[in-house]
């Protein structure tokens, strides 16, 4: 069975390779260069560029896209061509007579051309928009893919690995899929609070968040690395910084990822004040530290908390300097947070600090 829905999940990617080659064929020039424009220049691409699509969903979209924009510049040297020659060959002249020139009051073949040719080009679009939509969206799910839940807060990503029993926050991890033994993973999207957007311009098309409606989508990124996204849909004040990090790893660095993150917190004896504080505070009634106290669900798990490369998903970088001052103010780094400021004392602060940043 297992190979059965691989094997499917592979003719699905042949077929969307299919789909690609085809759209290439209809306006090959075009799509030559600006896929040579996007090997050549993708050193100094934005980091959430379309133009380097590293996913079969942000392939099939780009070369659609691409598809779209030869046919419109088609149409463009076209109806320009024909504009040029007009007004060359029958612009006014010095040696104007002042005549009216003859006039035409109906040309069926023009009629007909003009309505004939128009609605077949909103066909041919139809047709590629379609076929590249259905292809993504009844893709099979091979037995092996990395399934994960993705629900999105004001102003954070809670990150769910059901088969590992992992929960995760803001930086999502998984495995680089290699094109003879696909392993895609699969996103089921739900929304805590409001319309959020998920979108990472490099891996796949946007797939909106919605309160009590479900969604899903997938990305099987053939290259390792990290890719960064952000929030597409207006959710708030600190819309603009709810960003996304999605690390692409090996699969043996995403086993022993997923092997570090099942593990429970690391508590060490040095950092026992600053454990008792944060107990005793506020803090637990919103976060997570796995073996303690703490199981608030409201925010952001802190279990690995010290091993994430970022804090503020993503507004800022995870220092103790940083973390202090997030502790101490969360405005400073996003005015408008959900995360209230506890008003601890400064050796209070610095315990808490120090506790947290031994939880890896």
């Amino acid at each position: 069975m297992a190979a059965q829905r691989t094997k499917e999940f592979r003719d699905r990617l042949s077929h969307l390779a299919g789909a690609r080659l085809n759209a290439i064929v209809l306006a090959s020039a075009p799509f030559a260069a600006v896929d040579a424009f996007a090997q050549t220049a993708q050193p100094f691409l934005s980091p959430t560029s379309i133009f380097a699509p590293m996913s079969t969903p942000a392939r099939s979209i780009f070369d659609l896209s691409m598809f779209v924009m030869g046919v419109a510049a088609a149409i463009f040297i076209v109806v320009f061509s024909l504009l040029t020659y007009v007004v060359l060959k029958f612009g006014k002249k010095r040696a104007h007579d002042g005549q009216e020139p003859a006039q035409v009051y109906g040309s069926t073949q023009l009629e007909l051309a003009w309505t004939v040719i128009p609605v077949l080009i909103v066909v041919v679009l139809f047709l590629a928009t379609a076929r590249v939509i259905a292809s993504i969206q009844n893709a099979a799910r091979p037995r092996n893919a990395i399934e994960v839940t993705v629900v999105g807060h004001q102003f954070w990503w809670e990150y769910r690995y059901p088969a590992f029993k992992v929960v995760t926050a803001n930086e999502l991890h998984i495995p680089v899929s290699d094109p003879a033994h696909p392993t895609p993973t699969f996103l089921t999207l739900l929304s805590a609070d409001t319309d959020h957007s998920f979108w990472v311009p490099r891996l796949a098309g946007k797939t909106d968040l919605i309160p009590n409606h479900p969604n899903s989508m997938w990305i099987d990124p053939s290259q390792t690395g990290l890719y960064l996204g952000q929030c597409a849909q207006y959710c708030g004040t600190q819309h603009a910084k709810m960003l996304l990090r999605v690390y692409v790893e090996t699969r043996a660095e995403f086993d022993r990822w997923i092997q570090e993150q099942s593990r429970p917190a690391h508590l060490g004896a040095t950092v026992s004040d600053g454990r008792r504080i944060f107990e005793r505070t506020a803090c637990v009634n919103c976060h997570a530290v796995a073996g303690t106290a703490a199981i608030g669900r409201f925010g952001p798990d802190l279990t690995h908390l010290a091993s994430r490369e970022t804090i503020a998903s993503g507004a800022a970088r995870n220092t103790p300097e940083n973390l202090r001052q997030w502790i101490e103010d969360p405005a400073i780094f996003k005015p408008g947070s959900k995360m209230p400021a506890m008003g601890l004392s400064d050796a209070d602060l610095t315990a808490v600090t120090g506790y947290l940043e031994t939880l890896r």
